[in-house]
């Protein structure tokens, strides 16, 4: 892959998505399937706000990270997922119990709605956190050209993936690239087992113009019937997927407002909005 063509050539397969602030009083319906952006680069002021949300077990996992930038993504996942899910149960954040699978995976520890799932990714300047009444994944990544190699690519990826890859203009590999990685990770993350399923054991629809799905999964074929896969445009230099168990349900694209008291969160957070959202919500049928 050419150096720098990460940043060379934008390759949209899709309209752009908007994303719309929500009433205070908005709902999750059974159809329905949410993801939330919020903006990082403007939390640094505001964690120890955000830290009285958390457990002292949550607090302890943030502090385990090496870099500071990534303690700061720990800490505000978690805060705004608290929040958000609370919301949702009519609970107070402090209330929510958490327990985690084997691979780290967090869900919600019984309690009124237990079907309730949610998944968390940050990378670069976003944080997404998608929300539905099914098994979900979330992945954002922000487009890095050292990682976008072919090297990286033949470790990881499968060889139908790869050379689907190569067969590219180079200007499009880069961006091709995390295309592919998001949705794998995406994948893997709705399912909870980490690496533990090999990478190249599935393929999924990347290249410009292919519609985001699971192609192949050796690992179990009728995987590709169980799971839809969704790209997300969360802003520039990223790439962002979203995958959910099941068909029939409608997208909705949420921003954090930040703002005095929304949703029951800190003021601190007043701010961190992204572009401009649009007064109208996107609703995608999958």
């Amino acid at each position: 892959m050419a150096a720098g063509s990460c940043g060379r050539k934008k390759i949209r397969t899709k309209p752009q998505m908007q994303w719309s602030v929500p009433s205070k009083n908005h709902a999750l319906a059974a159809d329905e399937v949410h993801v939330w952006r919020a903006r990082l680069e403007r939390c640094e002021g505001c964690l120890d706000e955000l830290n009285r949300f958390l457990t002292t077990e949550e607090r302890s996992r943030a502090a385990r990270f090496h870099f500071a930038i990534d303690r700061q993504r720990s800490i505000v996942g978690h805060a705004l997922a608290r929040i958000i899910l609370a919301h949702h149960l009519r609970r107070s954040p402090h209330e929510l119990a958490f327990d985690y699978n084997p691979f780290d995976k967090p869900r919600l520890a019984g309690g009124p709605d237990p079907a309730l799932e949610f998944n968390i990714s940050h990378s670069g300047e976003w944080l997404l956190i998608a929300l539905a009444h099914r098994v979900v994944g979330v992945d954002v990544e922000r487009m890095r050209e050292d990682m976008a190699s072919a090297e990286i690519a033949a470790r990881f990826f499968s060889r139908a993936e790869c050379l689907a890859l190569a067969a590219l203009p180079q200007e499009m590999q880069c961006s091709a690239f995390f295309d592919c990685w998001t949705r794998k990770e995406a994948y893997l993350k709705a399912r909870g087992d980490g690496l533990s399923l090999p990478l190249d054991q599935f393929d999924v629809a990347f290249v410009p113009g292919a519609e985001p799905r699971l192609l192949a999964a050796r690992h179990d074929p009728a995987e590709v019937r169980r799971w839809a896969l969704r790209a997300l445009d969360v802003g520039p230099g990223h790439k962002a997927a979203l995958a959910v168990a099941g068909f029939e349900w409608q997208l909705k694209l949420w921003d954090w407002p930040g703002g005095a008291n929304f949703l029951g969160g800190p003021t601190c957070l007043a701010g961190t909005r992204g572009p401009k959202s649009q007064d109208r919500l996107v609703e995608q049928p999958v």
